[in-house]
């Protein structure tokens, strides 16, 4: 959808979007209001598209997405010290 940028294998992928500046403020404050932010929405809404309409691969990447996302962020407070 947009200019995608690489990353070092196991970090999380990165991609820029087009969108009118008024309606991803909008959309902050309504991720606001509702307990929870822009990144955590997105990634609600294309996990449920992805379940929806999604065939076996897709549903397998998505178990494999979830995965690093649990091990990142089982990181969180910070990366592990390089060696």
């Amino acid at each position: 959808m947009g200019d995608e940028t690489s990353n070092a294998e196991g970090q999380t992928y990165i991609t820029r979007f087009r969108i009118p500046r008024p309606m991803w403020d909008a959309f902050g404050r309504v991720s606001t209001r509702l307990g929870s932010n822009r990144t955590a929405r997105l990634l609600e809404h294309v996990r449920a598209d992805i379940e929806a309409h999604g065939d076996d691969q897709d549903r397998a990447d998505l178990a494999r997405a979830d995965e690093e996302l649990a091990e990142r962020r089982s990181r969180k407070g910070g990366r592990p010290p390089k060696s």
